[in-house]
């Protein structure tokens, strides 16, 4: 898209505990006691994408897109956070979106957010 270096500056793919925490700054200790998939840490990570690419704002997901999930956080769920100026200091804005269905599934709705 023409101009998009304008408005974007960067993405990170912090698919494993390790990264999540080496590259945006998340609490292992929070990954542990709550898990990759949660609240604690979808803010955690929008907070540490904003800061790690110097922007104004980030956004963060974190889910399960399968094959198994668990009965707490079954396949489909997903917790997506927003890191931004307006935040104030306060947390990310966090929303959790749990989508059942099958893992291709999964991508597409989740490309799709309303």
């Amino acid at each position: 898209m023409p101009g998009a270096s304008h408005y974007f500056r960067c993405g990170v793919v912090a698919y494993s505990n390790e990264a999540k925490a080496d590259i945006l700054g998340v609490d292992a200790d929070d990954i542990a006691r709550h898990g990759a998939v949660s609240e604690q840490v979808a803010r955690q990570m929008a907070e540490g994408a904003r800061r790690v690419a110097r922007a104004d704002y980030a956004v963060a997901t974190t889910g399960i897109a399968g094959p198994t999930g668990g009965r707490k956080k079954p396949v489909g769920t997903v917790w997506i956070a927003v890191a931004s100026p307006r935040n104030g200091g306060r947390m990310p804005s966090v929303r959790r979106r749990p989508q059942p269905g099958h893992r291709p599934r999964q991508r597409l709705r989740h490309l799709l957010l309303p």
